[in-house]
């Protein structure tokens, strides 16, 4: 919706909605760089966006007061599980939402951009709710994972899903400093019903491809076409491996006889996306994508030795989601998902409540000062680590 639009409308909820920020607060700078007043306590949180939705269903279910999009494909703790479904929050119904349920903030992890921003700041003034605007990039994860916590009184919490997060982080990280550069595949994630939006290097979907070394073959794709591929620029590119999100480019590429040039096809290397609950490169590009990072290091690089990416999987979705997955729904993503039995240690054996590092700030005091979070640039980008 134009913004110009969206502001209309959130003039018209000024009239029932809060006129001014609560009482007795702390000052929090926001990864947009605005200064945002808060509550003491935060109970009743409402997500801007999906990948602010996960944050908060991970670190606090019991404050998310409903769901950006229904979440299918998987029965969820019925604390959550009946959650109403409020909408995005730069859409009518949403905006509608946030003024009706008048929360104590609404967090945003959208791309840090100055249009954000400006969102933030009308629904902010029109509705009277405290709106953070945060960096949910891959690798600043582990640290918004410690402030949110910190914010939503669940420090201890917040600690223990970072320390997962940079194990997730560190692990990818440790293994492509011994993988030689030309090893690195080339790599074509296929986005939507046919597979030919995709995705283009330095955006929030493309990080976690791009934090696994491998070349995505996208970057030749001119500006212009807006992430939308053909099918002969496909052909062309020639991949090797090739991602599908959705199942039926998935099942196109095995059974179409237009794509068995491919090398990614001849060679077996085509994988569907697994997403129960949330998808793990995208859908959103959240705290969910941190169990993709060991399985894109299982089909990216199968001749090193590989986490039990099956394991890790039931594991973070217990962890994280509270979801117990049974061993057949396991095995059957993992059969599109080219996951490999392993016997590697599980994740109870890995150091996931801490790294070793010094431990993070205590909790602040009432009405003091609230930690921030480091702004981003105007327009996000991705660089590996060096």
């Amino acid at each position: 919706m134009p913004l110009r639009l969206l502001a209309a409308r959130l003039a018209v909820l000024l009239l029932f909605a809060l006129s001014a920020a609560p009482a007795g607060a702390g000052e929090f700078t926001d990864s947009a760089g605005r200064i945002v007043v808060l509550p003491d306590h935060i109970n009743r949180v409402m997500a801007a966006d999906k990948s602010a939705e996960v944050l908060v269903y991970v670190l606090a279910p019991s404050k998310l007061l409903g769901w950006v999009e229904p979440v299918p494909g998987v029965r969820l703790p019925k604390t959550v599980a009946r959650l109403p479904v409020l909408g995005a929050i730069d859409t009518p119904m949403g905006a509608a939402a946030a003024a009706r349920l008048r929360p104590d903030v609404i967090i945003d992890i959208s791309p840090v951009t100055p249009e954000r921003a400006a969102l933030a700041d009308q629904i902010q003034q029109a509705t009277g709710t405290p709106y953070l605007v945060l960096d949910g990039s891959l690798a600043r994860i582990p640290r918004m994972l410690r402030v949110v916590g910190l914010l939503l009184d669940v420090a201890d919490r917040g600690e223990d899903i970072a320390g997962s997060a940079e194990h997730a982080i560190n692990a990818l990280r440790g293994r492509l400093l011994i993988e030689p550069g030309t090893g690195r595949p080339r790599v074509y994630y296929g986005r939507g019903p046919t597979g030919m939006t995709t995705v283009v290097p330095g955006t929030r979907v493309a990080e976690s491809i791009e934090n696994a070394g491998a070349i995505n073959v996208a970057a030749m794709l001119d500006p212009a076409q807006g992430g939308i591929a053909t099918r002969q620029q496909l052909l062309e590119w020639n991949p090797d491996v090739i991602i599908a999100q959705r199942e039926s480019f998935y099942r196109a590429l095995l059974h179409d006889a237009a794509w068995r040039g491919l090398k990614a096809v001849r060679d077996k290397h085509v994988y569907l996306e697994p997403s129960m609950p949330f998808g793990w490169i995208d859908d959103p590009p959240g705290v969910n994508r941190l169990i993709g990072l060991y399985w894109l290091s299982v089909i990216l690089y199968p001749a090193e030795a590989q986490d039990d990416v099956r394991q890790l999987a039931q594991d973070l979705a217990d962890k994280f989601y509270g979801i117990k997955l049974t061993d057949a729904q396991i095995a059957a993503m993992a059969k599109t998902a080219g996951i490999p039995e392993s016997d590697t240690p599980h994740l109870a054996d890995l150091p996931l409540g801490g790294t070793g590092l010094a431990p993070s700030a205590t909790p602040p005091g009432r009405g003091g000062p609230l930690p921030e979070l480091p702004t981003s640039p105007t327009t996000p980008s991705y660089q590996m680590p060096r």
